[in-house]
């Protein structure tokens, strides 16, 4: 089963040159310097529908904006809002769109001046627009295979540095992911150690343990990768080992699960035609699942500090 794509409505209210306007008003001109370079740079987060409250709770906000500040700083980039102005302009967003959904919150920052020539002068543009996300992934069981295209070192683009241009690696891995018939994708560094999938973190249970690849294997530092150490260390008395993994190290593994924003937490059970463990999901990735979920649609009580509610009034009634 492939991703899932969610399309943004033209209705809805976005951030955009400063102000609240609808999406469909946004126009962009083809001689953005970032539709021709990739010269821009991008968070997800995730807003998760609490029926019984009638609220989102919007997923270390804080912390997204807060890594999404580092990127700007990476690529030259001038943000016109701190985080604090950044984080009260998305909740404002979700009041005035009121989805009564899991909703997925894109801010995007980029080089915004109409010219051709390749470099990092000139002005910055942010727009920040949300869509309805449901589950990004299959979370019972992803089919993946290791990707012929090594991940990009972080000396060649910044892995800490969510930018727009860096994704082709990832669409170039995923496409040939999909048409091989597989789920996903899995990144080797140019070394030949295990990166992270195409836009996950990764995770494996070995021998009693949690691992994880360094922040120095090519990885995105992922804030959802920082939340499962968390869990898994207090909730299951598991610290997590984070050093440089091998191929096969997968292969031998008892579970393998994926970590990120989009992909929450899935289960790998199976990578280049072999199973992982006993081909199901396991009792690790399926104990963190439940904790995370709690967590993020704010009904754990020892992690109230993860969510920010926003009450959501119907937009009738606005």
């Amino acid at each position: 089963m492939s991703r899932k794509a969610f399309a943004a409505s033209d209705t809805e209210w976005a951030h955009h040159g400063g102000e609240f306007v609808r999406l469909g008003d946004v126009r962009l001109s083809p001689a953005t310097h970032a539709l021709n370079y990739g010269t821009g740079v991008f968070e997800g987060i995730r807003a998760y529908w609490n029926e019984s409250r009638g609220t989102l709770q919007v997923l270390k906000l804080r912390e997204h904006y807060e890594r999404f500040e580092k990127s700007c700083r990476i690529l030259q980039i001038e943000l016109p809002h701190t985080i604090d102005e950044l984080c009260e302009i998305t909740l404002e967003i979700l009041r005035r769109n009121a989805p009564r959904e899991d909703t997925y919150i894109r801010p995007l920052a980029y080089k915004s001046i109409e010219s051709v020539g390749v470099n990092l002068r000139g002005g910055s543009e942010l727009s920040i627009f949300t869509v309805p996300m449901g589950n990004y992934v299959e979370l019972t069981g992803l089919r993946c295979a290791i990707s012929s295209w090594r991940r990009t070192a972080d000396n060649a683009i910044p892995a800490r540095m969510k930018a727009t241009g860096s994704y082709i690696n990832t669409a170039l891995a995923v496409d040939a992911a999909h048409r091989a018939g597989y789920d996903d994708a899995i990144f080797l560094t140019q070394q030949g150690f295990v990166s992270e999938a195409s836009a996950a973190n990764i995770f494996l249970f070995r021998k009693g343990g949690l691992i994880t690849p360094p922040a120095t294997a090519d990885i995105l530092e992922g804030i959802t990768r920082d939340a499962v150490m968390e869990l898994a260390e207090k909730e299951l008395g598991m610290p997590t080992d984070k050093r440089d993994v091998g191929r096969t190290e997968l292969y031998a593994a008892d579970e393998v699960f994926l970590t990120g924003t989009g992909f929450q937490i899935a289960p790998v059970t199976e990578i280049d035609d072999r199973k992982i463990g006993t081909g199901e999901m396991g009792p690790v990735a399926g104990r963190l699942q439940e904790l995370y979920f709690a967590a993020a649609r704010g009904e754990h009580p020892d992690y109230t500090d993860w969510t920010v509610p926003v009450e959501v009034v119907e937009k009738a009634r606005r």
